[in-house]
């Protein structure tokens, strides 16, 4: 596979794809504001959902460009830049693996595996965040990923017929 072959959106650029894919790069931005509380320290985190929809909608390119203009937010507030790059990474491979042909799940599993490395050393290296916490936040974040992956799966079609 080609870098231009990877890079590629495959989309056709009308004004609702051009529409589509700006929504899905600012929405993360936006869903990172919530959290959903599913029991006592744990939330289920929301942002992932635009990320995998613009990985499966737009490919690689699209998952890139949503994890990583999608988690400026996030990245102020908390305080850790170093997520801008990891969500990239998460939305580019999610977006790879879904193009090799991968179901979503597995596509998103893989894709956070890639991510992991990346996530751990810098939140405890640069962050300063303890194991404890860290553990809990992969956590949340495997069934937030989870979750999310497939809510995008189901909303691709309906969003595909609209930006065609």
């Amino acid at each position: 596979m080609m870098i231009t072959d990877v890079m590629s959106t495959r989309v056709t650029w009308n004004t609702r794809a051009k529409a589509g894919i700006i929504i899905l790069v600012v929405l993360p931005n936006i869903l990172g504001m919530i959290n959903i509380p599913v029991a006592e320290g744990f939330k289920l985190h929301v942002f992932q959902v635009a990320i995998f929809l613009a990985a499966a909608l737009y490919g690689p390119a699209g998952g890139l460009m949503s994890g990583f203009a999608g988690s400026f937010y996030a990245a102020f507030i908390t305080g850790n830049p170093y997520l801008v790059l990891g969500n990239a990474l998460l939305g580019f491979c999610t977006g790879l693996f879904l193009r090799k042909g991968l179901h979503i799940l597995l596509s998103v599993w893989l894709a956070f595996l890639i991510q992991l490395p990346w996530l751990i050393l810098t939140d405890y290296y640069l962050v300063g965040m303890d194991a404890r916490a860290i553990g809990s936040l992969v956590i949340a974040l495997f069934l937030s990923n989870t979750v999310w992956a497939l809510a995008a799966w189901m909303l691709r079609e309906p969003a595909k017929r609209y930006i065609s």
